[in-house]
């Protein structure tokens, strides 16, 4: 098991390898579609994203009278939907690290390598279990989008992930992909 705290370095990163089981303390900031996509249309993000983990999430966060937030589920929503854009949400803006579930391809692979970054996978269907890793909401963005689509930035404590693309080139869903694929041919 690997330690991942914040503040994040590319040093770190670089030491993580595929397969690497990882408990992430510290700052998560989470984006799914709408996030990607208004980026991707050239709106610079509310907050530095500049060595930085992305969460693909979208809580479900109640809000107090007080104006406090808690989180009641916080599990990883399908990361391929942002292929067209995280290589260069990667590129732009530094992101160390992106969580998601279900990998992501060929450009997000590229742009791991080239720029330092790794993809993280959560384990879907644990929500409530992920939620009890956040230990506060610090801010919320761009509440415009709606709540599970606004940038949450959250404070968590040892939230576990396992590393299936690292900052080397290597895909944990491309080697399956690949296995598979030879398997269902030597089957036919």
């Amino acid at each position: 098991m690997v330690k991942l705290d914040y503040p994040f370095s590319k040093d770190a990163i670089k030491k993580l390898k595929v397969g690497d089981m990882v408990l992430i303390s510290g700052k998560l900031f989470t984006g799914r579609d709408a996030v990607h996509h208004r980026i991707h249309k050239g709106k610079k993000p509310p907050v530095d994203l500049k060595n930085q983990i992305i969460y693909h999430c979208g809580p479900v966060v109640l809000e107090g009278k007080d104006g406090s937030f808690e989180v009641k589920a916080a599990g990883p929503t399908t990361s391929i939907r942002e292929e067209p854009y995280q290589w260069e949400v990667i590129r732009d803006y530094g992101i160390l690290g992106v969580i998601g579930k279900g990998g992501m391809g060929a450009k997000t692979l590229k742009a791991c390598k080239e720029y330092g970054c790794v993809y993280m996978h959560a384990i879907g269907g644990a929500a409530q279990v992920l939620a009890e890793k956040i230990k506060s909401v610090d801010n919320v963005y761009w509440k415009d989008l709606g709540s599970p689509e606004a940038i949450w930035e959250l404070t968590v404590e040892d939230f576990p992930v396992v590393i299936t693309m690292d900052s080397h080139g290597n895909s944990l869903h491309a080697d399956v992909d690949s296995k598979s694929s030879d398997t269902l041919k030597s089957l036919l």
